[in-house]
């Protein structure tokens, strides 16, 4: 059977490990269980020594993100398969199998991710995952059971096993060697997006991105940022320019671009509009930033396009999902 690697990264959250461990221990018998701390300076550490002696911690210096902090951790984990998971999901009996049994059986499938649902709410998905991540013709990413912030009732409609374009980080389930083959996570995102970064580096090498509704998770979500926190705001604009400017090809890039410039500044002046001028501010300073690493991400996607030059388009949606949402009003997928 292959080893499998659960790990949690943690930063300041004793009360989510106090809360969750115990289930992703007591459901996650096939797998070893790690808790890779950020630099925390709560009181993590010292209850995971004391309550879960169990489970092993590896311990970072600083807070290096989401995705410096599993970059490091990971390079120290000996696993098959690694399940990047938040440290707000609860986890459910059997949550595990039907996912290491796809990976097993499939050696074309890279990474996958269960059904996510809301902790909160248990018959509705949640934001961060719902039942798959794909991707608009612009490089909008959303998900199966959750557009923009209209999210599905939970029933048993996407309770199959299917290809989808990317998966969340919330709960990841990939194969070690996919993981190392492209160095990890970007950390020049520090946190969101990163994980379809790595699922579109993924297609790009013909590997498959799976979602297998068997798996069944809660997530508590924005346990770190709020949805609409500025902070989060930044990122998601900043990562996602980066993005598609990494992966589009040049034919594509050329006219698409200037379209989600005006997009989100759009986005922005509605902000402004609603009072959130924090949200506002957050857009045009991910905006500077992106300007200003111009140089690294033509770098980035000069080796991606050397190396990798061409990627599968099959789980790509080809409408534009702000035109089909706001304008036409459709709200579900099978819409």
């Amino acid at each position: 059977m292959s080893h499998t690697a659960v790990v949690i990264l943690n930063y300041n959250g004793e009360k989510f490990l106090k809360q969750f461990l115990p289930a992703v221990i007591s459901h996650s018998r096939e797998a070893e269980i790690i808790v890779a701390d950020n630099g925390s300076t709560d009181q993590s550490i010292a209850l995971l020594e004391k309550d879960f002696p169990s489970v092993r911690i590896i311990r970072l210096d600083n807070n290096y993100g989401y995705c410096g902090g599993y970059n490091r951790a990971l390079r120290q984990v000996q696993a098959d398969y690694y399940v990047l998971l938040n440290s707000d999901i609860e986890v459910t009996p059997q949550w595990l199998q039907p996912m290491i049994a796809l990976l097993d059986s499939n050696p074309s499938i890279a990474a996958l991710q269960p059904k996510i649902l809301s902790y909160h709410n248990r018959s509705v998905f949640e934001y961060a995952g719902a039942a798959g991540g794909l991707m608009d013709t612009l490089g909008y990413p959303f998900c199966r059971g959750r557009i923009f912030d209209y999210v599905e009732e939970d029933k048993g409609q996407y309770n199959d096993i299917r290809p989808v374009f990317w998966a969340t980080g919330a709960c990841l389930m990939i194969r070690s060697k996919a993981y190392h083959q492209f160095n990890g996570l970007d950390e020049d995102f520090f946190a969101h997006m990163e994980e379809i970064d790595l699922c579109w580096k993924l297609h790009r090498d013909n590997q498959q991105v799976y979602y297998c509704g068997a798996s069944i998770v809660y997530h508590v979500g924005a346990g770190t940022l709020g949805y609409e926190n500025p902070r989060k705001t930044y990122l998601n604009f900043r990562n996602g320019l980066a993005l598609i400017f990494k992966h589009f090809d040049t034919a594509e890039l050329l006219y698409k671009f200037p379209v989600r410039i005006a997009l989100d500044w759009l986005a922005a002046f509605m902000y402004l509009l609603k009072g959130k001028t924090g949200n506002f501010t957050a857009v045009f300073q991910a905006h500077i930033s992106f300007i200003g690493a111009i140089g690294n991400n033509q770098r980035k996607r000069r080796q991606l396009r050397n190396q990798y030059p061409h990627y599968s388009r099959v789980s790509l949606y080809t409408g534009i999902v702000i035109v089909d949402f706001f304008l036409r009003g459709k709200r579900k997928i099978g819409q």
